[in-house]
């Protein structure tokens, strides 16, 4: 995951192949281990499952397939397509995959200990941390081509990726996984100011990043945390009498709610300043007509371009990789631009993989939100403050997915894999340093 973050956030099609490589390397390693070890059972399954055959469905999508002959100067001849419009980005696609699920399964196998689970928690933390710090500091310092002799542009992105959405991903898994923490009580008193410090500068840079749907989902995240806190007080840190009632009480809940959505929406506001006022205005671009509309590139007329493909490909897709190359038979502009994502990962999922494709991964979710609501009532306070911070910043991701596709991104990628066996891992050993408090 560092390594990921650290070059460019895994962009680079060459560096998606090595990390990808790296992790059947060391998946390679995990499978003598598991056999010399004493065949202790494979964790996750349950969780891994659908996606492995996600895997396969995408590789039936290259298989070719006769649908047509003809003949031409006496010459007979058939035509042989597949599914994906994109046989070789399919395949891609799939082994990509493979490496995520393989990274998900070394993590189930090897995360047995509080230790090792607080290590994982602190690793997302640290590196949402580090890449803040620095965005702040490019934004603050950089007025030329060129920072720390890295060919970054000024404008450019924010942090070390290329695209401000993409790193907003980020920003709302290290931000889910504090106000998790905070809201579990997985924080120790005295230690509440030393994560006030780290949540303050994470918050700040994605503020600062103008994302849009970044902002959206950090305050979902925070309407979630409100909505799930009465249950997690009552039933764990067990309120007193008058105490508990008024916790739990609706009114209270919505006042709560109401407040911090205001308070941060205003510190929103202050701290981005101008720059995202003229963003949130030009929001409105999106959903209005304009000389732009004849390029195709608002999201709205990509929406709805995608939506007259999947019309015309609902069972099996256009193939999982296959949208760039299918969605200009649909796009209804002056070709000018032509997108290469949906701007809507679950859009873009039902083009790439039809009503096939959408049932795996609701089967998939299905799966982890079962094993997350078991995790939630874990004995182990430490693994349920875990598991409740790897929801919340889950759902801040889910959120901002409708409207990006920072989840291409290898490092978000990796993240969320991680965020996944965190609030779906069954760690029943203490290990030697115990972790009931952070």
């Amino acid at each position: 995951m560092v390594i990921a973050a650290a070059a460019y956030g895994g962009a680079d099609p060459w560096w998606k192949s090595f990390l990808t490589s790296l992790i059947f390397a060391l998946g390679a390693l995990a499978s003598l281990e598991f056999v010399l070890s004493d065949n202790r059972p494979v964790e996750g399954l349950p969780i891994l499952l659908p996606i492995v055959v996600l895997i396969a469905f995408s590789l039936v999508q290259t298989i070719p397939s006769p649908r047509s002959s003809g003949a031409a100067f006496g010459i007979g001849y058939r035509f042989w397509n597949s599914i994906s419009a994109d046989p070789y980005e399919t395949r891609v696609f799939a082994l990509q995959l493979a490496g995520l699920v393989l990274f998900a399964g070394l993590l189930f196998r090897y995360l047995t200990s509080m230790g090792r689970l607080w290590l994982l928690v602190h690793t997302i933390i640290g590196i949402a941390l580090v890449s803040a710090l620095f965005g702040l500091l490019r934004q603050t310092m950089q007025h030329q081509p060129g920072f720390l002799f890295l060919p970054y542009y000024p404008d450019q992105g924010y942090g070390q990726f290329l695209n401000k959405n993409h790193f907003a991903y980020l920003m709302e898994s290290g931000l889910g996984l504090i106000l998790g923490l905070f809201a579990s009580g997985g924080v120790r008193r005295q230690r509440v100011l030393l994560y006030l410090a780290l949540f303050l500068p994470i918050w700040v840079a994605l503020v600062l990043s103008n994302s849009r749907g970044g902002i959206m989902g950090m305050l979902v995240q925070l309407i979630v945390t409100l909505l799930l806190f009465s249950a997690v007080v009552s039933e764990h840190h067990q309120a007193a009498g008058r105490a508990e009632k008024l916790i739990r009480s609706r009114a209270v809940v919505l006042v709560m709610i109401i407040s911090l959505v205001l308070l941060v929406a205003g510190g929103v506001l202050w701290v981005g300043g101008d720059r995202l006022a003229t963003s949130i205005e030009a929001a409105r671009g999106e959903f209005s007509e304009s000389d732009e509309a004849r390029e195709g590139a608002k999201r709205t007329q990509i929406w709805q371009a995608t939506l007259r493909m999947i019309e015309a490909n609902p069972i099996a897709g256009v193939g999982m990789g296959g949208y760039w190359a299918e969605i200009p038979k649909f796009h209804q502009a002056s070709g000018a631009m032509t997108p290469q994502q949906a701007h809507n990962d679950y859009l873009e999922l039902l083009a790439s993989g039809g009503i096939v494709g959408l049932a795996i991964v609701v089967w998939f979710g299905v799966s982890a939100l079962r094993q997350t609501r078991i995790n939630l009532q874990a004995r182990n306070h430490f693994a349920r403050a875990a598991c409740f911070a790897a929801l919340i910043a889950i759902v801040g991701i889910a959120t901002h997915s409708l409207v990006d596709f920072g989840l291409h991104r290898m490092a978000n990628a990796l993240i969320f894999s991680s965020l996944i066996v965190m609030a779906t891992c069954n760690v029943t050993n203490d290990g030697s340093r115990k972790k009931e408090d952070v």
